[in-house]
């Protein structure tokens, strides 16, 4: 039993329209499923993703009417996006000038060339170099080249109080391993520049499957709201689930128990310092309620919302 990487990000909008429009045509990812937060249906949830919908590939969010996060520790505090190859970065950054994105200059950091920005709502991500590696599903509708596009997720960065309580859960319950430190830079706090980050790798490891943890004990902790992060999963074969089920109660970890989402299954728990994660199976994937090629272009709804659509379609804003 392994993780096999990053299986997606949530996110906290407070502006759906606004979000909409800055990830499909400013980041060029396709919105691959519209529908709603199934424990609050009055709620969107947005997944963009690549052009197959692949696990791996979902930055997701929740459409919420909340203050901007304050920022602090024990918290996910950068998303990171990966693209392939200088020429793709040299890209991005005329683009983001061109749009008006806020932005810093590329920077090497943990040994790849990586673009910080941030969205409207100060969502703070980075583009990341992955060397190409790895398989890529452009989608054709993009505004963005098809050598340019996002490719995926990670790795993602958590700042976290007490390191030593998040890597117990990291190594002993989820079975990833240490595998280097570099320094923090400007990626998580300006104070802290100099601690250390270290990486946790999954799986077969590189950027696809590596999750980043600063300790940043002198910080207040982040209130969550727009712009913040709200949970990060974690890839698991299908095959695997009812084994992660088993394990989590084996060791006493408190969890959601099994939930069903209907795109993939689901099991909840929160580490020490209280960041909630998420382990996913890839499958049964976004197209089992619409055909490939016309995910997202309507609210989809789980069997179990749809006899509610008028309801739940009455109380939503057009994007």
């Amino acid at each position: 039993m392994q993780l096999t990487g990053i299986h997606h990000l949530t996110a906290v909008t407070a502006q759906a329209a606004d979000n909409f429009a800055f990830y499909t045509r400013v980041l060029g990812q396709r919105l691959v499923k519209k529908t709603v937060n199934q424990d609050d249906v009055s709620a969107y949830h947005l997944f963009y993703a690549d052009g197959l919908a692949s696990p791996g590939s979902d930055l997701t969010f929740f459409d919420w009417p909340a203050a901007r996060e304050r920022r602090g520790t024990n918290s996910i505090a950068r998303t990171m996006l990966r693209v392939a190859g200088p020429e793709a970065m040299a890209w991005w950054r005329a683009h983001f000038g061109r749009q008006g994105v806020t932005h810093r200059p590329p920077v090497e950091r943990d040994g790849r060339l990586t673009l910080d920005f941030e969205d409207p709502e100060g969502q703070r991500l980075s583009l990341v170099d992955d060397g190409g590696s790895g398989e890529a599903h452009p989608w054709a509708g993009s505004p963005v080249p098809a050598g340019h596009q996002i490719r995926g997720l990670g790795p993602i960065l958590l700042s976290v109080a007490d390191p030593a309580a998040t890597e117990a859960v990291l190594t002993g319950v989820l079975g990833m391993r240490p595998v280097r430190d570099y320094p923090a830079g400007d990626a998580a706090a300006e104070a802290s520049a100099e601690r250390p980050v270290r990486v946790y790798a999954m799986g077969a490891g590189g950027p696809a499957a590596e999750l980043h943890v600063v300790a940043e004990p002198d910080l207040g902790p982040a209130r969550p709201g727009a712009g913040g992060v709200h949970h990060v999963a974690f890839r698991i074969p299908d095959a695997e689930y009812e084994a992660w089920t088993e394990r989590l109660r084996s060791l006493r970890v408190p969890s959601s128990g099994p939930v069903d989402r209907y795109y993939f299954r689901s099991l909840y728990f929160r580490e020490p310092n209280g960041i909630l994660f998420e382990i996913a199976t890839d499958g049964p994937g976004f197209a089992t309620d619409e055909p490939l090629e016309a995910l997202g272009e309507r609210l989809a709804l789980p069997p179990f919302l749809e006899p509610r659509r008028a309801e739940i379609e009455a109380g939503l804003k057009p994007l």
